[in-house]
């Protein structure tokens, strides 16, 4: 029987995510529009941006917080043609955008003294064969295949090398042993719903002293320079950004992190992504012809929860269609590099009765197309 409860909000995409629940475009505080963000009052909303996520997230003393260009992609950037170079390097990928990391290490950079460590899609390389005398760079969790690192054990606090991780859907949905990360980059449109364009780069006392005292043989592009005459450039990182941003996306920003603090904080964020999860997991436990994408249970994603189907890939996009026509779930297909299945955003914006609405009717739509094929 076709269900008739459907979700409220049908928005399940792994970014841009869902935004909160309740928001209003009404609701934000549009002070700063038409102004310059040199301005005090421009400048001011973005200082607010980089203390208030280091407020939010709890980083320890020492911890900078920067807004800079190009979402993720870009403050991951920054930190690969800034930082690396001077010790060897370990790569870690398990789905497409950490194979981009190795690609950008390996054929853009063209360092020579580099490990590439792959793993397929619903896998982790072998952390234990991780050196940490070497800088080390990976993703937190896979987006694309739904499979995250289960802790921070495995990274040495003794480490000699930097590590530099891809944290943009992991920051405000899992815990990150920040003491252990000397840099992290996210983008406002991954768990909080923000608007796109920008990233953030979080970047630990480790970091900046390899900053001050490197410098990287090849040119860096202005919207790459972190350093000028061998310091610092301390302002990115009390609001004076390397180019323009949208005011209007800092103000959505802003009300995104109030509404982390509604919650309870970033603690309370998280329980509820893992709520969401939960409600998936059971589903799975039901029904055979459904699967996580990731081996291991410890492993599984709590934002980007990938799905393997017994169907084929005609029969999953059908399905996929379904649903959207039926005003159900939209995006939820899997990323285009990642085998053929669904991606459901489990994230803290996303509400437990929109998950618990969407599963009779993956059940229906899978019975449905079945039968065509």
């Amino acid at each position: 029987m076709q269900p008739q409860a459907k979700p409220q909000n049908p928005n399940f995409s792994s970014g841009p995510c869902s935004k909160r629940p309740g928001y209003e475009l009404a609701g934000l505080d549009t002070g700063t529009l038409g102004r310059s963000h040199r301005s005090a009052v421009g400048k001011a909303a973005l200082r607010r941006a980089c203390e208030e996520t280091a407020e939010v997230l709890q980083l320890p003393p020492g911890y900078r917080v920067g807004v800079v260009p190009a979402s993720d992609t870009g403050a991951v950037e920054m930190a690969l043609w800034s930082l690396l170079g001077p010790r060897p390097v370990d790569v870690l990928a398990w789905e497409s955008f950490g194979s981009g990391w190795v690609s950008d290490i390996t054929a853009q950079l063209q360092l020579d003294n580099v490990r590439s460590m792959v793993a397929d899609y619903g896998q982790l390389p072998d952390l234990g064969q991780v050196n940490f005398d070497h800088d080390v760079v990976f993703t937190w969790n896979g987006t694309t295949s739904g499979v995250m690192v289960p802790d921070g054990d495995w990274i040495a606090a003794d480490r000699g090398g930097l590590t530099i991780c891809d944290a943009t859907s992991a920051v405000f949905a899992m815990p990150l042993p920040w003491e252990k990360l000397d840099v992290a980059t996210f983008s406002w449109q991954k768990v909080l719903g923000g608007e796109g364009a920008h990233g953030m780069l979080i970047l630990g006392p480790r970091a900046v002293e390899r900053l001050e005292s490197y410098d990287p043989p090849w040119p860096l592009p202005k919207v790459f320079r972190l350093t000028k005459g061998g310091k610092l450039i301390e302002g990115i990182f009390q609001g004076a950004t390397i180019n323009t941003p949208s005011m209007l996306c800092v103000a959505d920003y802003l009300d995104a992190l109030q509404w982390v603090r509604s919650l309870g904080g970033v603690g309370a964020a998280i329980e509820k992504s893992r709520r969401n999860l939960a409600l998936l997991e059971d589903f799975v436990a039901a029904n055979d012809w459904i699967d996580f994408l990731a081996r291991e249970p410890s492993q599984r994603s709590n934002t980007s929860v990938c799905l393997s189907l017994e169907a084929g890939a005609d029969q999953v996009k059908q399905l996929v269609a379904l649903l959207e026509r039926e005003g159900v779930a939209y995006d939820i297909g899997a990323y285009r590099d990642a085998p053929a299945g669904l991606r459901i955003w489990c994230g803290a914006t996303v509400e437990a009765a929109d998950i618990k609405a969407l599963l009779p009717w993956l059940q229906w739509a899978y019975n449905k197309t079945k039968t065509s094929h």
